[in-house]
């Protein structure tokens, strides 16, 4: 794998800090305008990062406690928490993401060695070390930075983690190759946003 822990969790705090400046910007009117993720408004998709802190926090718990702590009890409650996005004001949503982030990120700053290397489940089911996790909220909240769709792109991500998300999308789509381009237009093709390319498959949404 191009990516390491180390390197993980700090894409997950350049990208909680790019979130957070996004949201801080955005007026009520503004976050009521569409997202760049077809159906959701802003709204929808600053519920959807702030719930999958929590979420997330589950796992960390897991790890720590050994406990099987899901991230969510079922996918009726993850589509609850996106759904509540419109009913809470720009301030409550903005409080809820920093407040998530930044639970999320003291408890994984407080796992020993031995609670990173502990097995855990994420929501599709898949078993991982708990290490993963850093990873895993790291491709949410940059991805999702850019898909507030306020003027921030894939260029505006750091290059180590476009790199492993080429590596980590080709996997799951089960790839041979990818097309030539710059870095951030082949990253915003194999997610499945808007991009530059020309003459590609449609490869449709991913994350």
């Amino acid at each position: 794998m191009l990516r390491t822990h180390v390197e993980s969790l700090k894409w997950v705090e350049h990208g909680t800090e790019l979130f957070a400046t996004q949201v801080a910007a955005l007026d009520e009117q503004a976050m009521t305008e569409p997202s760049a993720l077809p159906g959701w408004t802003r709204k929808h998709l600053v519920a959807h990062v702030a719930g999958n802190a929590d979420a997330l926090g589950n796992l960390v718990r897991w790890a720590r406690t050994g406990e099987r702590t899901p991230m969510y009890s079922s996918m009726d409650q993850r589509n609850a928490d996106i759904e509540s996005g419109p009913q809470l004001s720009a301030a409550r949503l903005a409080a809820w993401t920093n407040g998530s982030a930044r639970d999320l990120a003291v408890a994984m700053d407080a796992l020993t060695t031995d609670q990173w290397r502990a097995e855990v489940v994420t929501a599709q089911g898949r078993s991982v070390a708990a290490t993963e996790i850093p990873w895993l909220r790291a491709r949410e909240i940059c991805v999702h930075a850019v898909d507030l769709g306020t003027g921030l792109t894939f260029a505006d991500l750091p290059d180590g983690f476009l790199s492993a998300l080429v590596e980590d999308i080709q996997a799951k789509r089960g790839l041979v190759g990818v097309p030539d381009g710059p870095l951030p237009e082949v990253v915003a093709y194999l997610a499945g946003r808007p991009h530059p390319l020309a003459g590609v498959p449609d490869l449709g949404p991913w994350l």
